[in-house]
């Protein structure tokens, strides 16, 4: 009977799940959009896609190995953060862009909080501002699909100019045939990467649908010419949106814990982003919507935390 009884610390449950194995498979689910992007905007995209990835994991590689710090390149994290910065980069900007773009991520964003799991920002979010404030002109400058060098205004940008958007169907908005950056125009790839991470388990609801309905509710009540006039699904299709809900608001380290918390996030992100929309000097609003949510799910952590078990 004493062989049965062990005394161990926790955790009690195993699981095969990893760190690794996570960032690993939110990588595969990543691909789809890649895919599209290459397709959509050619070559430049998987060169820049690289240039950014390559700079992410040698800075990693490098600070670890100068700080004598365990290297932990091989988890995966340093990729995500490179393809997820690409994802926020037009197709025609030069290739030193996303190496800066990612070293910034690397450093700024994660080592010098200490590493994974330490961060309190989304380190692709805190490189691609870097960049927006440093080299607006190469940030905002898009080419169009299947076209090398025409340029060409996102649908969100061309609306804040006050021109008249009719003629870009909802279905060319899904499938990417519109000017953006290199992995948010196509919608169904990105739908597709999602479904991974909802079937794995590895991602939740909460915090994708209360961003996408906040953000297409509150366009659609105040987005428009009067009350309840805007086009909320342009909104929704448009921008940064569904990547940025999907795979940059989910960052498990810069989020809640607890489903109400998640809930509060989401509402949160989604109420910036369209105020940014509306209201902003920018176009689009994803980004400092989530980095400003970033910052305070500290405070949401603290009001929203579980009653301890036994307690009153």
């Amino acid at each position: 009977m004493k062989d049965r009884l062990i005394v161990s610390g926790s955790p009690h449950i195993y699981t095969r799940e990893s760190v690794s194995r996570i960032m690993w498979t939110v990588v595969v689910s990543l691909i789809p959009a890649g895919i599209a992007g290459v397709i959509i905007f050619g070559w430049d995209a998987l060169w820049i896609t690289l240039a950014a990835v390559g700079a992410a994991v040698s800075t990693e590689l490098i600070f670890e190995l100068a700080a004598g710090k365990k290297i932990t390149v091989l988890d995966g994290s340093a990729v995500i953060t490179g393809i997820l910065l690409a994802f926020n980069l037009p197709a025609g900007v030069p290739l030193w862009l996303p190496v800066i773009g990612a070293v910034v991520s690397m450093v700024v964003g994660k080592l010098l909080f200490g590493g994974l799991g330490q961060n309190i920002f989304n380190p692709a979010l805190v490189g691609r501002v870097f960049l927006m404030a440093s080299w607006p002109k190469y940030m905002t400058t898009f080419t169009r699909p299947f076209c090398d060098t025409v340029a060409s205004a996102t649908p969100l940008a061309a609306l804040k100019e006050g021109k008249v958007l009719e003629h870009i169907p909802y279905w060319d908005l899904f499938i990417g045939n519109h000017g953006g950056c290199i992995g948010e125009v196509c919608i169904l790839a990105l739908l597709i990467g999602a479904a991974i991470l909802f079937i794995k388990g590895y991602i939740s609801w909460q915090i994708p649908v209360t961003y996408i309905v906040t953000t297409g509710l509150f366009m659609y009540v105040f987005g428009g010419n009067g009350f309840f006039k805007g086009d909320w699904l342009f909104h929704i299709l448009s921008g940064g949106l569904i990547l940025g809900a999907f795979f940059m608001a989910t960052d498990y380290v810069a989020t809640p814990l607890t489903a109400k918390g998640q809930i509060i996030f989401g509402v949160g992100c989604g109420v910036l982003t369209a105020v940014i929309r509306i209201w902003g000097g920018y176009p689009e609003g994803v980004s400092y919507a989530i980095l400003m949510m970033n910052a305070a799910t500290p405070f949401i952590d603290r009001y929203t935390k579980n009653r301890i078990y036994g307690s009153k």
